[in-house]
């Protein structure tokens, strides 16, 4: 499974969208030498777009020290719904034993980042991006649109972990869904209208490199990975 994250430069601004896995379990752990090799500063990043808390997405964002963030000039920003979610005791006591480290490893970030953490339920998480909610694969699992230009382009997070069948197969889910009826019913909405749109979506667990338009074939989708171009630099 791919694990990515993204970066944004313009207008001043210089914006991660989630953090990567940090190499817990194995998953990611580049993002630091791949921002070095962009030539990025982590001291430049001031704004951190988190689609949702899962370990692969915010691994990346405190160091050995978990109580150190990586990004120490970085807001963190992410949907209410999405906080209150891994800071409910009651869904931490109720979690399968398997899923309590998710519940320790989310808080643990959210703590790091302390009062440079905002929550937002919609509208504008900075000029030209617009949180959109997207829930089941978590309650506040969200997608960010990138307006500008006369381009949108939607980085969607996990409305597919697994595009060469969840594309042409929206039904099926993943057990790391937290509501996986609902998951499903996003990802076929989601397909529905960027299908129908031409939008360019990104997203976490797209094949490299993490752009893609889809198309409506029938009752299903069909999935087109765009090339690596400079343009998308």
């Amino acid at each position: 499974m791919t694990v990515s994250a993204y970066l944004i430069e313009g207008q001043g601004r210089t914006i991660l969208v989630d953090g990567g896995g940090g190499g817990i379990n194995g998953w990611g752990g580049r993002l630091h030498a791949s921002l070095a090799a962009a030539n990025v500063n982590p001291l430049a990043i001031d704004q951190i777009l988190l689609t949702h808390a899962h370990p692969d997405h915010i691994g990346g964002l405190v160091g050995a020290l978990p109580s150190a963030p990586q990004f120490p000039n970085a807001e963190i920003v992410m949907h209410d719904a999405e906080f209150a979610f891994w800071t409910d005791d009651a869904n931490l006591n109720q979690a399968p034993d398997p899923v309590k480290p998710f519940f320790h490893a989310a808080r643990t970030v959210f703590e790091a980042y302390g009062a440079r953490r905002r929550t937002v339920s919609a509208g504008q998480v900075a000029p030209g991006i617009e949180i959109e909610h997207l829930p089941g694969h978590t309650p506040g699992h969200s997608g960010y649109r990138i307006d500008g230009g006369g381009a949108s382009l939607l980085i969607w997070g996990d409305i597919v972990h697994y595009p060469d069948i969840q594309v042409s197969r929206p039904e099926v889910t993943i057990a790391f869904d937290a509501d996986p009826q609902a998951a499903a019913g996003t990802r076929r909405k989601m397909l529905e209208r960027v299908s129908a749109t031409g939008q360019l979506v990104a997203g976490m667990h797209l094949n490299f490199p993490g752009f893609a338009r889809l198309s409506k074939q029938g009752q299903s989708f069909e999935i087109r990975h765009e090339p690596w171009s400079a343009e998308l630099i």
